[in-house]
């Protein structure tokens, strides 16, 4: 991270490592500042009072290494983001005026949108921010992976079960709440499909009819230029004396006959007068046969008419030509046959219902069971933590419950009586801390203190690790009360942490910070302020004389060097 403004920091890189790492410094040296620059980073409320005096704004700007199967860096991509070689680079900045921009992966994008990614980046651990296993659903998830194949072969079943019973749900549910508006369909289906039938349409018949209604309508006129027509063709028997064109076109063909013999290009033509010859005699012979065969019949022209006017009247209604309510009547009657089948669909839906209802019964019965007999054996090793770390009387305990439901339909039966249900089974799971003998288990976020919370909730991701997927984890305070012996099991528990995940600790705290993999170390200059060689990687002899000061407040005293160094080598050894 890079932070520039912010609080007593004027201008600071923090890198991390991929282990553990911790930060450390005199009080009101900016350590803290570290904490929120992450808040920031992960969309935490942002306070203007936070930007440093005399700047406009304060900025944070962080790297943070992503699998790009993740859900945060899927999520990321989703909102425009870009990965560079599996790094999403991320700001914060907020303006001395309360102004807050965020940008994820060179994309500006709702600081809300921070928020969502956060539970899947990091969890943080302090007196004041809390996320990731302070929520019910989280302390569930991190269980299921806790039991292993217990849980997950039953909960891999019951999901499957569930979705189809969503499925059979949803469309008894269509079935049922429109059945009225289902019959009322069926019957319009019913009425149409009855004027179709009725009127018996022929496919192209309306096109066949309006062509003939024309014919008939204009037959005197149409009678007329055929006759005429073939007069002028073949000649009129009235007129002796007229000249029609097969009678020219037979002359011109017998002139050019007589010489054809002398030139091959007049015998061509000859043909092709010929040829005209065939064709206006047939020409001819059509228009007889039409003028004979046309038929003036007022009364076939009425009958047209009607019938046109009875197709029309389907066509105003089912569909722009007949084809097109034929069409209609097809899906129209593939869809009644659908209404009319609902009884017997809805008796096989309830029917599949039932049955998937009573299978998710059974599963859900397994993942209690599963879940309870894991929950006994995480609260042990938890119990078994927490007693190393300074709370002998502390107890943890997960209380899985399952809520009644008078509302039969709605729920499943599990243990013989009929409970609420979700996608992940019929439990509610709750992490409880009993602080000591004699007082009530309550949920860990109100069972403990600040400090007491972060050593709380080291002892649980100690136990879950590698069953809860977060990459990152911070703790704050995690060292309050605590010293001696209980804060080399503070620091042997961290670094244990930091085998699968990486971890980020403020502490006040040698023991803790002599396991770290990268000491940091905060320190203000003597104007105050933290610049940017204010945040330095304590190695080798100054990361010995840092300790020493944590020890004994005296960096150059023997003593405590010899004790640093000692606790340098106890945590190389006894991780």
């Amino acid at each position: 991270m890079r932070i520039r403004s912010l609080g007593v920091i004027d201008d600071a890189v923090v890198e991390l490592s991929p282990g553990f790492t911790a930060v450390t410094g005199e009080t009101g040296a900016g350590k803290t500042m570290v904490v929120t620059s992450l808040g920031l980073l992960l969309g935490g409320r942002a306070d203007p009072a936070l930007v440093r005096v005399g700047a406009k704004a304060a900025v944070v700007e962080g790297r943070i290494a992503v699998d790009r199967r993740s859900p945060a860096a899927v999520r990321a991509e989703e909102a425009g983001a870009e990965l560079d070689d599996g790094t999403l680079l991320v700001s914060r900045t907020l303006s001395a005026e309360g102004r807050s921009r965020a940008h994820l992966g060179g994309r500006s994008v709702p600081v809300g949108l921070l928020g969502e990614l956060a539970d899947d980046l990091v969890a943080v651990h302090g007196q004041t921010d809390q996320q990731g296993l302070l929520r019910p659903a989280r302390q569930r998830e991190a269980l299921d992976r806790y039991a292993g194949g217990a849980v997950a072969a039953p909960l891999a079943k019951y999901a499957d079960a569930y979705r189809r019973l969503r499925a059979v749900a949803a469309g008894l549910d269509e079935l049922t709440t429109r059945a009225r508006e289902r019959a009322q369909e069926a019957d319009l289906l019913r009425f149409g499909l009855d004027e179709v039938a009725a009127a018996e349409p022929l496919p192209g018949e309306d096109a066949e009819l309006a062509a003939e209604a024309e014919r008939l309508g204009h037959a005197e006129s149409l009678s007329s230029a055929a006759t005429a027509a073939h007069a002028a063709l073949a000649g009129d028997p009235e007129d002796p004396e007229g000249v029609e064109a097969s009678s020219l076109v037979a002359g011109a063909h017998r002139a050019l006959e007589a010489v054809r013999s002398h030139d091959p290009a007049l015998a061509a033509l000859a043909e092709r007068i010929g040829e005209i010859g065939i064709l206006v005699a047939d020409v001819a012979g059509e228009l007889a046969g039409y003028a004979s065969g046309l038929d003036a019949d007022p009364r076939r022209l009425a009958v047209v008419e009607e019938r046109r006017a009875a197709l029309t009247h389907l066509t105003r209604k089912y569909g722009e030509d007949i084809t097109g309510v034929l069409a209609w009547a097809e899906r129209g009657a593939e869809r009644l046959g659908e209404l009319e089948g609902d009884d017997e669909r809805i008796a096989e839906l309830t029917a599949e219902r039932d049955v998937l209802r009573a299978e998710l019964g059974a599963l859900a019965q397994e993942l209690s069971d599963a879940r309870a007999e894991a929950a006994g054996r995480f609260a042990e090793a938890v119990t078994a933590e927490l007693a190393e770390l300074a709370m002998p009387h502390a107890r943890v305990s997960f209380a899985i419950r399952q809520h009644a439901t008078d509302d039969e339909e709605s729920g499943i039966e599990v243990g013989g009586r009929a409970v609420t249900f979700g996608p992940h089974g019929a439990d509610d799971v709750e992490l409880l801390l009993t602080p000591h003998p004699g007082a009530q288990p309550r949920p860990i976020a109100k069972g403990a203190s600040g400090g007491e919370l972060s050593r709380v909730m080291l002892a649980v991701e100690v136990v879950f690790a590698g069953s809860d997927p977060v990459p990152t984890y911070l703790f704050d305070e995690v060292d309050a009360g605590v010293g001696g012996r209980a804060a080399v099991e503070v620091g042997r528990r961290l670094a244990r942490l930091a085998r699968t995940a990486q971890v980020v600790v403020v502490t006040h705290l040698p023991q803790v910070a002599a396991f770290a993999d990268r000491h940091l170390v905060v320190e203000k200059t003597h104007e105050g302020s933290v610049t940017r060689s204010g945040v330095k990687a304590m190695e080798g002899e100054d990361r010995v004389r840092e300790l020493s000061r944590m020890l004994a407040g005296q960096e150059d005293s023997q003593l405590a060097r010899a004790h640093a160094e000692e606790l340098l080598e106890a945590a190389r050894t006894g991780r």
